[in-house]
């Protein structure tokens, strides 16, 4: 056995001490912060994932393991230790990038006036069709990198810019390659019905997922391919309605893929209240969720797994945090990094949560943390610092874990440590002549 300690941490910011899955106690939602703290995370040969093995103040910790040699250790004085962050939601899988939208968008188009003159979704499938597997591995790899560096430990990964067989499968070849060659996790989503393609209706387009995509999915997977987790509509006004979306996410559910997807981004489609109905363990964006999708998503236990820097980009309606917290709703985060979105930041994320949609600090931690976690189906794993959590976390060069989402835009400087299934994966080095 192999062992990483990290000590004298100025605050480990465990988040949950309780096992709990999620965190929804509004207004006091409160995390487990452990000043003088340490971490001790345990890899046993190189059959199991490095997991958390004790979590407590130094004393306690330095009394515990007095003369057992560690293969590393760290010396976190001044600094915090926190989880690793979670990405709930990203489109990381695209050829050909849509700068040139950008400025329409600053002109004053809309996305579905972008999207009608074939811009948009379309344009990315275009490029994305002609990319080889390959090409579309290597700038996967960059940017789930990237993500790294900026403390994304656990991210979700989308395919859905290729809307046919031969496509999406290549997409989520890439997403597994990714998954066995990187020290990020990776939680994939089929989102097959990401929209209509050209010279296609809806109803042609359902019933070729329904017939066609999904049983080959399904036959993939069961020769090991590919391994998918989530099934992802985007149900929107001239994309998938209500129906259709429930046609999708049901075909997907008898699958054993979890239901997670678009609804009530850019009209009130009452996509919330269809998610709860069904059991979907997440919806995202719902700038346009209604009072009753609200209700209903806080009783079916059903996250919202909201992308503020997407509402900030496309001037969208801001998204109801605080009512959503206010009615008990697991309120998570994600970047929805895309072609037409590009932030990969999750610190930049939880910052515009707390500005824009007036979560507190701690409440934008636990949405990109266990949160998030739970969003994905992942939180007895994932999300916290806790004994038998994988050992993902990140040390930052501030003595309050809060430096993390003040320091707007300043994660490339503040993060010292990122650390996946106890391995030191990043270290920032110091500047030349320091």
């Amino acid at each position: 056995m192999s062992r990483l300690l990290v000590r004298n941490a100025a605050q480990v910011v465990g988040v949950c001490d309780n096992a709990e899955l999620y965190l929804n106690k509004e207004p006091t939602l409160n995390i487990t912060v452990i000043p003088q703290g340490s971490v001790v995370i345990g890899r046993i040969a190189i059959y199991r994932d490095g997991l958390i093995e004790a979590v407590g103040p130094t004393e306690i910790i330095q009394s515990r393991y007095h003369g057992v040699t560690f293969d590393q250790e760290i010396d976190a004085s001044g600094m915090c230790v926190l989880p690793g962050l979670v990405d709930a939601h990203t489109h990381p899988v695209w050829a050909g990038d849509r700068v040139h939208e950008f400025a329409m968008k600053l002109a004053g188009a809309s996305y579905m006036e972008i999207h009608n003159a074939g811009g948009g979704i379309h344009f990315t499938v275009e490029h994305t069709r002609k990319a080889s597997e390959e090409e579309l591995f290597v700038s996967l790899r960059q940017r789930l990198l990237a993500m790294l560096r900026a403390g994304t430990t656990l991210v979700e990964c989308k395919s859905g810019y290729g809307l046919n067989l031969e496509t999406e499968t290549k997409m989520l070849r890439v997403i597994e390659r990714a998954r066995r060659e990187l020290s990020i996790t990776i939680s994939s989503t089929y989102c097959g019905a990401h929209s209509v393609p050209r010279g296609k209706t809806v109803g042609e387009t359902v019933n070729d997922i329904l017939r066609v995509q999904l049983p080959k999915l399904k036959e993939m997977m069961a020769n090991g391919e590919f391994h998918v987790d989530n099934i992802d509509v985007f149900c929107e006004r001239g994309v998938f309605d209500l129906d259709s979306t429930r046609a999708i996410l049901q075909a997907g559910k008898e699958m054993n893929l979890q239901m997670n997807f678009h609804g009530d981004e850019l009209h009130p489609m009452h996509a919330a209240e269809l998610g709860a109905e069904l059991g979907a363990l997440a919806i995202s964006h719902l700038e346009e969720v209604s009072d009753a999708g609200i209700a209903a998503m806080a009783t079916a236990k059903s996250a919202a797994v909201l992308l503020p820097s997407t509402a900030y980009i496309l001037r969208l309606k801001t998204p109801r945090a605080r009512e959503m917290l206010e009615a008990g709703v697991i309120v998570a985060l994600g970047s929805d990094f895309n072609p037409n979105a590009y932030c990969f930041s999750m610190p930049m994320v939880m910052h515009m949560a707390c500005v824009n949609m007036r979560m507190t600090l701690a409440e934008s931690l636990a949405a990109a943390t266990i949160n998030a976690a739970y969003s994905l189906g992942m939180s007895q794993s994932h999300g916290s610092l806790e004994v038998g959590k994988q050992g993902d976390l990140l040390i930052i060069n501030a003595s309050r874990w809060e430096h993390l989402i003040y320091q707007f835009g300043g994660h490339q400087e503040l993060i010292k440590y990122v650390i996946t299934k106890g391995k030191i994966v990043y270290e920032r080095e110091s500047c030349p002549g320091k």
